[in-house]
């Protein structure tokens, strides 16, 4: 294993931001379900990503990627019709999968690592039996499906995760029959099915937003596209929120027509009084001083980590509400954040469904656990831009899930992280 020693330091720099894994994800499956070839540039080859090109390969479809342009062949996609799917730790990769390869009418074992088999899959274990799909588990993964998905109506709830809503999005469209998503509950991160229907319509595939969830029209295909890449705005919140508590720092590459949802980091780090500039596809956060807010996580869960460390340089007491699907995550977010920050001597009280914190003028080094999450462990490098001593962190390579340049990007600005091997 290896953990990552974290020293104090002042932001001053730019950082070119990587491609959106939300957005690539989106873009291979698509392009996989096309019957010809597609190329999707940039692209940055992160464990989750590499995940999802592994599970393309292994339904059929052909990828290969070069100067970070990945190309995509699915004419033979769905030609093999048993296999097994490996989807690493990603839980999009598996959520998104499991109706894709259920429309396919494929025998398909999924497996995964670390908590990845502990994380929920009971809405499709619940559903899709009724359509057609047996499902076999002893209530995770390895997960194994047979038959062939049926469209009609999927009545889902909207407060365990989105991934859900997009695998039946990208499914669904290719049964001959008609179908309609309808939730049961209201709708958290509905900016990542807005990103997945705005992708399915670059590749020619459209979804009808209706009152009661989604309808969509059944006989579709999916056509071949060049499909250009959205800048990560939930990478990009690491930098902003440093250069908010220590300095300056400029990211590129973000672009402010994105439909990421995660692009309300800007508003948020403004709200807190930071300085925020954006010119074209460049912010720039500044130094000021910060207060207190409220944030609702309800449709930003993964920002909370991040936002949670700005809060602790912002004066008063800031509430995140509205966050409880966050402890069943990679880990449970909520309590690693709390301990993270509390371990350095920050006030952060955790709640049901979040957390409150108390600001600080500083927090002080220590030793903390980054819980195999790259969240975790990215949010303990920003913790740095406003410290006494210096922060060793576990699972220093968990980064590789999500940003596996994170490192070098950081350094670059003014950090210092140094990453050792533990015996």
């Amino acid at each position: 294993m290896q953990n990552v020693v974290y020293k104090p330091f002042i932001p001053n720099g730019e950082v070119n931001i990587p491609p959106s894994k939300s957005d690539v994800h989106r873009a291979v499956i698509c392009a996989a379900l096309a019957k010809g070839v597609s190329r999707i540039s940039p692209v940055a080859l992160s464990n989750d990503i590499k995940a999802t090109i592994g599970c393309i390969k292994s339904l059929g479809a052909s990828a290969a990627i070069e100067n970070n342009v990945l190309t995509v062949d699915g004419t033979k996609m769905f030609d093999c019709k048993k296999t097994t799917l490996d989807c690493g730790e990603s839980g999009s990769t598996l959520r998104f999968f499991i109706p894709v390869a259920a429309v396919g009418g494929v025998n398909a074992k999924f497996v995964g690592h670390g908590l990845l088999p502990q994380r929920p899959i009971g809405i499709f274990t619940d559903a899709l039996p009724k359509k057609g799909v047996s499902c076999k588990t002893e209530g995770g993964l390895p997960l194994e499906i047979n038959g062939r998905l049926k469209s009609g109506t999927y009545k889902i709830p909207g407060n365990v995760s989105s991934q859900f809503i997009t695998g039946l999005l990208f499914a669904l469209p290719l049964l001959e029959g008609n179908s309609d998503i309808v939730l049961t509950s209201p709708i958290e991160s509905v900016g990542y099915i807005n990103m997945t229907i705005a992708t399915m319509a670059k590749f020619g595939v459209t979804v009808e937003t209706t009152d009661y969830g989604w309808h969509i029209d059944g006989g579709q295909s999916y056509k071949p596209a060049d499909y250009t890449t959205d800048g990560d705005w939930s990478q990009a919140a690491f930098f902003m929120a440093a250069g908010a508590i220590g300095g300056k720092a400029t990211v590129n590459g973000v672009f402010p027509d994105s439909i990421q949802g995660d692009k309300t980091v800007a508003e948020i780090i403004k709200n807190f009084g930071a300085k925020v500039t954006q010119i074209e596809n460049s912010i720039t956060v500044e130094k000021a001083p910060l207060k207190a807010i409220t944030i609702d996580a309800s449709q930003i869960p993964d920002l909370v980590p991040v936002l949670a460390v700005c809060a602790c340089f912002a004066e008063g007491t800031t509430r995140i509400i509205n966050a409880e699907r966050l402890r069943i995550k990679e880990c449970d977010r909520l309590k690693a954040t709390a301990e993270l920050l509390n371990n350095l001597g920050g006030k952060v009280n955790e709640l049901r469904d979040g957390l409150e914190i108390e600001g600080i003028d500083c927090l002080n080094g220590g030793r903390v656990n980054g819980y195999n999450d790259h969240r975790i462990v990215m949010s303990a490098g920003v913790c740095a831009a406003g410290l006494k001593g210096e922060i060793e962190c576990t699972y220093a390579m968990s980064i590789n899930k999500s940003y596996p340049d994170f490192y070098k990007d950081y350094n670059s600005i003014g950090g210092n992280a140094n990453v050792f091997d533990v015996r």
